[in-house]
């Protein structure tokens, strides 16, 4: 069924209907416009609250990214960006597959309609046109017809009369058969132009206007299988980021599911242990008897030199000393054994340790622990160090990878050079022994400028090649060393605490001479990673974290170590700005993989 044999006669109900159909089609397009300004709108808004939350300082000067709840909201708030970049995605898909395509599509309706239209109306014209000359040749036909049988009369009329003249019967007798002439030409006109009207009549209901509503029919088929099509446009680009959205939930997931509140707490007590003991019982002080009482070392607020102190508010607030603030008194001092010292015979003399102010024991221990914390913080932490030819500004594993790169790079260099040395000489023979083919002369300052790179890169391998031989040696050497100091028994303390009042006059006696005595020869000869390798070299036999492998690699090159894609690694070190990490796998082995194949977790 078509609409040129079932709707021929339906000229302005297709007219609208086509009219409804662009408008539904401009009418999703704008839907769909709306859409995409919907979707930038959330993922823009997406990005900010990413944005707003994401911590501003970095993980390494930050404490708080320690923790497994800190580390598990920035991945999600990594997802939550991730999955607004898809949202982002979606709105440029429709905004291309979608409303551009079918913008376009639906101007070219709107002229493809409008020409139809055109066709039929003009061809409306024509019939209307034939239908009008038809009508004239009838009122002709008839008006000739009325004027021959009036004519007709007339000479009949004076025929009879005998008063008429011959000449007047004569006269009305042809002006009836003109008249009755004119009549029969009318009506040949007239039957040919209807003739020709009923042809035409029967081409345009047949054959001319079935043919406009066959190409308007097919028309807004296409129409409608376009708007079809963008309709599983919208479902289709939603199902293709849909994958991606999967990972980002899914890695959501998996950061919810690393909160480890244990390792939490611990990571707490590293941060924020302050190592004091607890303090000990308050004891009762007996003020009935304020003249004979005794002095105890354990009480607070009695002086060392046994005289009674005014006890007030200053006094009330000393107590408190473990939750406040402020004058925060020194942990008591250990005995060799393990037990506190003891502070003074029983009634006896305080010990002379007890009449030391707390903060005074404090700013001792602060003086005698600062500059060592300094130093390890600037070996490990510098930025303006001098960067030098050997590396050696850089941690022996990567000042040996980095000579490495370096004896790769010149050895090509040296192997181009001499393959330049190779075809100068080859053309030099073909030179000499074919003149006209250029001057051998000619190629002498570029075989010298060859002859001189080539010394030079051998020079440059040479040095390169002995600088890697030491580092080598010293990586071996560290390790060595290492493994050593984990194996051996922690060393005994410098200087044991003294344990009694009288040891401290000695202590600082050996103190001072010891600190009058010149450096040795072997302190001198250290080398400059003598502290860091002292405090430094043992970190690495625990792990700093965990990670995953995200892709496989293959550890072909010398230092790096093979991993399977989602294989559990333990991080030994971080990555230090040149794009590797050193791991350890659970089956053994230690190495450096690339750092963007990892998903990294620090403890």
């Amino acid at each position: 069924m078509d609409w040129g044999t079932e709707l021929w006669d339906q000229f302005e109900v297709l007219e609208r209907h086509t009219q409804w159909g662009l408008d539904l089609l401009d009418r999703y397009v704008k839907f769909v416009k709306e859409r995409t300004e919907v979707e930038q709108a959330y993922a823009k808004q997406l990005r900010s609250l990413v944005k707003k939350y994401m911590p501003k300082r970095p993980a390494k000067d930050d404490p708080e990214s320690k923790f497994s709840q800190q580390q598990s909201f920035v991945q999600i708030l990594q997802e939550v960006n991730d999955f607004a970049g898809q949202r982002e995605l979606v709105a440029e898909n429709l905004s291309v597959r979608v409303c551009l395509e079918l913008a376009k599509y639906s101007q070219e309706m709107k002229q493809e309609r409008k020409m139809h239209f055109q066709e039929g109306r003009r061809a409306q014209q024509q019939l209307e046109s034939g239908f009008k000359q038809l009508e004239n040749s009838k009122r002709k036909f008839e008006r000739d017809c009325r004027e021959a049988e009036k004519a007709a009369q007339t000479a009949e009329r004076l025929d009879q009369d005998i008063n008429a003249t011959k000449a007047d019967v004569e006269k009305a007798k042809q002006q009836a058969h003109l008249r009755s002439h004119m009549a029969e030409e009318s009506k040949n006109e007239y039957a040919a132009q209807l003739q020709r009207f009923n042809r035409d009549q029967s081409h345009f209901y047949f054959s001319q206007m079935p043919q406009i509503f066959d190409k308007l029919q097919d028309m807004d088929e296409r129409r409608a299988t376009h708007l079809g099509a963008g309709y599983g446009l919208l479902s289709e680009t939603e199902l293709e980021v849909v994958p991606i959205i999967a990972k980002c939930l899914e890695g959501m997931k998996v950061a919810a599911d690393a909160v480890n509140a244990k390792n939490d707490s611990q990571v707490l007590i590293e941060l924020h242990k302050s190592g004091f003991a607890r303090p000990g019982d308050v004891e009762f002080e007996d003020f009935s008897q304020p003249m004979n009482r005794v002095p105890s070392d354990s009480s607070l607020g009695t002086p060392s030199d046994g005289r009674p102190e005014l006890r007030g508010t200053s006094r009330s607030r000393a107590k408190r000393w473990p939750f406040g603030k402020k004058n925060k008194p020194c942990p008591p001092p250990l005995s060799p054994l393990g037990g506190p010292l003891p502070s003074a015979l029983p009634n006896g003399p305080p010990s002379p340790r007890s009449g030391l102010d707390p903060l005074a024991i404090l700013s001792e221990i602060s003086k005698s622990v600062k500059p060592r914390l300094a130093s390890f913080r600037s070996l490990r932490g510098s930025r303006g160090t001098v960067v030098t030819e050997d590396f050696s500004h850089l941690p022996p594993e990567q000042q040996r990878k980095r000579l490495q790169q370096q004896l790769e790079e010149r050895n090509r260099e040296l192997q181009k050079e001499m393959d330049q040395r190779e075809a100068l000489k080859k053309m030099k023979d073909v030179y000499e022994k074919t003149p006209q083919m250029g001057d051998p002369a000619s190629l002498e300052p570029r075989i010298t400028e060859t002859l001189n790179n080539i010394e030079r890169l051998k020079l440059e391998v040479q040095k390169y090649e002995a600088w890697l031989a030491e580092a080598e040696s010293r990586v071996l050497s560290n390790r060595g060393d290492t493994l050593g100091r984990h194996t051996r028994p922690p060393d005994p303390p410098a200087s044991a605490p003294p344990d009694s009042s009288s040891s401290s006059n000695n202590g600082s006696q050996e103190n001072k001479e010891s600190s009058e005595e010149p450096p040795s020869e072997e302190g001198q000869d250290a080398p400059i990673y003598t502290e860091f390798d002292e405090e430094f070299e043992e970190e690495p036999a625990s792990p700093i974290g965990h990670c995953v492998a995200i892709y496989h690699f293959e550890g072909s090159s010398e230092g790096t170590i093979s991993m399977a894609e989602g294989e559990d690694l333990s991080l030994m070190e971080e990555d230090k700005g040149d794009g590797w990490t050193r791991v350890r796998r659970k089956q053994g082995g230690e190495g450096y993989v690339p750092t963007s194949y990892l998903r990294v977790m620090l403890n």
